[in-house]
């Protein structure tokens, strides 16, 4: 999902300004870029899904006026790179979205606050929650980082947006819950399926692309 027209406040574009600038910097500090200058698979990895996310998010459908939903993907990037690549990652697909006019270059900040960052930041919390948890079944890593991962980010990433727009005075909050929330469980699934079976695909032919999966804690 994503805003493609200007729908925050003044108020609320330099907060989400603010936010995103936040995020951005400790997503920078958490790169290891020294590493990814030194590994061609990483680099592949990287500008690949950066691609292959633009591209994905030319397709879309409209819901409401100024406002889309497409497939986020950031989920299985998160996976593949770990959230402070995902970041960039998907900033630079956000960046072909703004090229080829699918989104405004004004609304690149909230678009990436919820878009890319929320997602990415739900999918780590939940990659150290399972870490934590220390499941010795590689079925738990593709089920709760990739399936539920990927639903419970877009979720997330919908009643943060459904906040903003409700806080601008862009759409009442009944409205919003009877066009939009409760149609959100079915955004969910397909998110769900596409990265769960991406990452099941990756777990069995490429396991070395998911630099967050440890394989030595499954059994």
């Amino acid at each position: 999902m994503g805003m493609t027209d200007n729908l925050l406040s003044t108020g609320q574009w330099f907060l989400t300004l603010a936010l995103f600038l936040i995020i951005l910097v400790q997503a920078a500090r958490s790169v290891r870029w020294r590493a990814l200058r030194a590994d061609n698979v990483l680099q592949h990895s990287f500008f690949g899904a950066a691609v292959v996310l633009g591209f994905i998010w030319q397709l879309r459908a409209g819901i409401y006026p100024g406002l889309a939903i497409h497939i986020f993907g950031i989920t299985v990037v998160t996976l593949m790179l770990g959230w402070g690549l995902a970041v960039f990652a998907g900033l630079l697909a956000l960046i072909i979205t703004v090229i080829t006019g699918r989104e405004p270059v004004m609304m690149f900040a909230a678009n990436g606050f919820v878009t890319v960052m929320i997602p990415a930041l739900v999918t780590q919390g939940i990659m150290l929650w399972e870490r934590h948890r220390d499941f010795s079944n590689f079925f738990a890593y593709i089920f709760f980082c990739g399936f539920f991962g990927a639903g419970i980010s877009v979720a997330a990433a919908g009643l943060i947006m459904c906040l903003m727009l409700w806080a601008s005075g862009v759409y009442d909050f009944s409205e919003l819950v009877h066009d939009y929330l409760r149609y959100l469980p079915l955004f969910m699934i397909p998110e769900g399926f596409v990265n769960g079976a991406i990452v099941t695909g990756m777990m069995v032919f490429h396991p070395d692309r998911l630099t967050t999966l440890d394989q030595r804690r499954y059994r």
